[in-house]
């Protein structure tokens, strides 16, 4: 059996700091991807929200809050709450009930409102909740997480400041022409040293801010899409949503103490590569189909370790990616043509699909001013805390 589905729409709410309540950035979204698509909300089967839950209620139940403010139509429902990973778990339930017959067309959005500031750990004292410890026990904001792993890089690879703003400047030039994009403005290697020291050793340029924003995607079957009349669309051929395997031997918060390996051998593959890894499995392809990926530079520093995630490179080899020019548009595998969460800013359950949406413009040939030539196979990756993986596979 095909696991493919088709994509027959796309759309976003361009991101920001508005101030609105997340319902209005979904809408909007979710319509733009209705009317790429030509379908009437009326005839969605299944809609599936990315939760937010920062927003009181109807954060909580966002595909229901998105289903009302469309207007009711009885439409099948769920909501998915995976933190940054949240938008492909929305996609993955999407996909499974089209898969398994239960629908012929799916919904999918995700959208945030962001308070001022970093993301801070919902109220209440949770004693048992890893995330409230990460934050209250070892002080680990999301800036201190990301210069964690911007140090394990300086110390195993020799990477450099001038490596970390070499991916700002690539990514601040894709997003110039992306017209959801929050930041437009090319930046220099000299603006980003001179930026502020936030965690040490990542300045402000250096890390993603949180934004306003809403994504959406409709999914269908093949066999819906040949109705429509669209023979060969772009398609969902991969969805990963794995979890790490015992022992964890390098720490992603909020887990503070590594799993012991006295008792087992460690996996073959960590976490993060392991995210790929099974998305190129379920696909049938390999990094080497690649024309293009988005992935979760939450830091600039991070955007180097997902280099070898996805197996551009071996271990320690993306800092010669970004120098060579190779993750550039132009260059042999484009990275974030979208601009990424550097021109961006993160909106958790919007963010998953966000990036669904930019591969499937490539693929179609629609992303004007970015658009990777002769894009066929395109990738995603992100990863929320507490072991979600995220991996989405696009192809034409």
């Amino acid at each position: 059996m095909s696991k493919d589905v088709a994509v027959l729409g796309a759309g976003m709410h361009p991101w920001g700091k508005w101030g609105r309540n997340f319902v209005e950035y979904g809408v909007h979204a979710a319509r733009a991807a209705l009317a790429d698509a030509g379908v009437d909300w009326q005839d969605v089967q299944f809609i599936a929200g990315g939760e937010t839950v920062r927003n009181g209620y109807a954060g909580y139940v966002a595909g229901s809050s998105i289903a009302q403010a469309l207007g009711w139509s009885g439409a099948r429902v769920a909501t998915a709450y995976a933190a940054c990973a949240s938008g492909a778990s929305a996609i993955d339930i999407a996909r499974a009930r089209i898969l398994a017959g239960l629908c012929d067309v799916a919904l999918v959005v995700g959208a945030d409102t962001t308070p001022k500031g970093f993301l801070a750990p919902s109220g209440g004292t949770r004693t048992q909740d890893p995330d409230w410890l990460r934050f209250f026990l070892l002080g680990a904001t999301n800036p201190t997480y990301f210069a964690f792993y911007a140090r394990r890089r300086m110390e195993l690879y020799g990477s450099t400041e001038k490596d970390w703003a070499a991916v700002k400047i690539k990514n601040a030039r894709h997003g110039l022409s992306n017209p959801n994009a929050r930041y437009r403005k090319e930046v220099t290697e000299e603006e980003i040293l001179a930026s502020a020291m936030v965690s040490e050793p990542l300045r402000l340029l250096n890390i993603c801010t949180t934004s306003d924003g809403g994504a959406a995607v409709l999914l269908t079957s093949l066999e819906y899409a040949r109705k429509k009349g669209i023979s060969d669309p772009v398609k969902v051929s991969a969805v990963s949503t794995v979890t790490p395997r015992f022992p964890k031997t390098v720490i992603d918060l909020p887990d503070i103490a590594t799993d012991s390996a006295a008792a087992a051998a460690p996996p073959e593959l960590t976490f993060r590569d392991s995210i790929a890894a099974a998305a190129y499995e379920e696909a049938d392809l390999g990094p080497e189909d690649l024309d293009l990926a988005e992935v979760y530079d939450l830091s600039t520093a991070l955007e180097l370790d997902w280099y070898e995630n996805i197996g551009l490179c071996k271990e320690g080899e993306a800092e010669r990616l970004i120098r060579d020019g190779d993750t550039t548009l132009g260059g042999r595998i484009p990275v974030n043509p979208s601009g990424g969460l550097a021109c961006f800013g993160e909106a958790v359950p919007a963010q998953a699909i966000a990036q669904v949406c930019e591969v499937t413009w490539q693929l179609q040939g629609r992303a004007q001013g970015r658009q990777v030539e002769d894009a066929n196979v395109g990738l995603t990756i992100n990863q929320g805390l507490f072991g979600h993986g995220s991996s989405v596979i696009l192809t034409k």
